[in-house]
């Protein structure tokens, strides 16, 4: 599947490396609070370290829009990776990113050491991903190497625009993994393969509802965006969340799923509430009779277990997206008997990043999913079968 470079064609001995990785996390009054996406760059920046490279890591936090702003300093990074590799990381702070301050860093490197730079986006430059700036990141190094899955879907100078001026750009292994799970999900499936899609957007999914249409055996919708589709049924939603512009849509994608034989499940109940808060009223209603002024925030009991059953015979699942809103306790029910459905399938689990992946995480189910992607939105486009820019952008094998 990957016809990539990786980090095991080549030897780095000696010599400098920038590493993209994605070490947007999040931060709290100075702390990191999931250094989930720090501890999948490990294996790599190990494998890069026992050669004896000289590693420079560099990656975004947050959207400082080109401005310096302190609490998206990567230095906590630094101090975290530390800890986990148990070895000094040296913090390079410069509001240019690539200053004196980095230049002197790197220069004072031996072999096997790690130096880690600012946050790329203080840079203007590095989102419209302009030379300057690709060209000032290249002049460290003479070998890239790009980890970092979760910003691949965006052509940036850190991740696509270096690569122009670095003799060697390879990919790391957390992006091997990444492209070969999901790579091997949609294009080469184990069948009964089966999608979740849910969250709260039509809009960010449409493709990906068209897309896995033609390649799925059954597709599974929930969360927020199910709302549209059983508008589309002819029922009334109350104030749940619609998209009324993809009322359509969703109406055609349902023929599409008959036409193609493929198994479309919506839900046949769901939770209601007046106010959206936790502590608040709640019932179960079936789909139909959403009243008035109420909104669905969860799939029903019904519905739990309808997706559970259809979930048992299949040997590849891609999830992406709750079911409802997970972050309140009372309407978490539904993405948790989605995430234990999973968590038996005898076959190869795939969580697609963003909000599924923390509420896996959070629901105690992650050691379980053979695989949970760092990158929401990468992870998305891949699924609509889009090329990934930073992937493209790596020399072939």
């Amino acid at each position: 599947m990957l016809n990539k470079k990786t980090v095991d064609d080549i030897d780095v001995k000696g010599k400098k490396v920038l590493v993209r990785c994605d070490f947007n996390v999040p931060v709290m009054d100075g702390v990191i609070t999931d250094d989930n996406r720090i501890t999948a760059a490990v294996p790599t920046i190990k494998k890069l370290i026992s050669q004896g490279g000289k590693v420079i890591l560099c990656s975004h936090m947050g959207k400082p829009k080109g401005e310096v702003k302190k609490e998206l300093s990567l230095a906590p990074v630094a101090k975290r990776l530390s800890e986990i590799l148990g070895k000094e990381v040296v913090f390079a702070p410069d509001d240019n990113v690539v200053g004196e301050n980095a230049k002197k860093a790197v220069q004072n490197m031996s072999d096997g050491d790690i130096v880690l730079l600012e946050n790329t986006r203080f840079r203007k430059e590095e989102t419209k991903n302009e030379d300057s700036f690709s060209r000032e990141l290249a002049s460290l190094a003479e070998v890239f190497v790009n980890d970092a899955f979760g910003t691949s879907h965006r052509a940036h100078c850190s991740t696509v625009g270096v690569t122009k001026y670095v003799p060697v750009s390879v990919v790391g292994y957390l992006m091997e993994k990444e492209i070969e799970y999901l790579g091997n999900a949609v294009e080469n499936p184990v069948r009964p393969f089966a999608a979740i899609l849910g969250g709260a957007k039509v809009a960010d999914k449409i493709n990906v509802i068209n897309n896995l249409l033609d390649k799925v055996d059954i597709l599974i919708i929930g969360g927020g965006m199910a709302y549209t589709f059983i508008k589309a049924q002819g029922y009334s939603v109350g104030n749940s969340l619609l998209d009324s512009e993809r009322v359509d849509y969703a109406g055609e994608m349902m023929k599409k799923a008959e036409e193609k034989g493929v198994k479309l499940l919506l839900p046949v109940d769901t939770v209601i509430v007046r106010e959206f808060k936790n502590d608040t009223e709640f019932r179960t209603v079936p789909v139909n009779e959403i009243p008035d002024g109420w909104e669905g925030v969860d799939i029903g009991e019904k519905t739990r277990e309808l997706f559970a059953d259809a979930l048992k015979e299949a040997k590849t699942v891609v999830w992406n997206g709750p079911m409802g809103v997970f972050e309140f306790e009372n309407f978490a029910a539904g993405t948790k008997a989605i995430a234990k459905a999973m968590a038996d399938i005898d076959g190869t689990t795939i969580i697609g990043g963003g909000d599924s992946a923390a509420a896996v995480n959070q629901l105690g189910f992650g050691e379980k999913m053979s695989h949970i992607s760092t990158g929401g939105g990468a992870s998305l486009e891949f699924l609509e079968g889009k090329e990934l820019p930073g992937v493209a952008a790596v020399n072939d094998k």
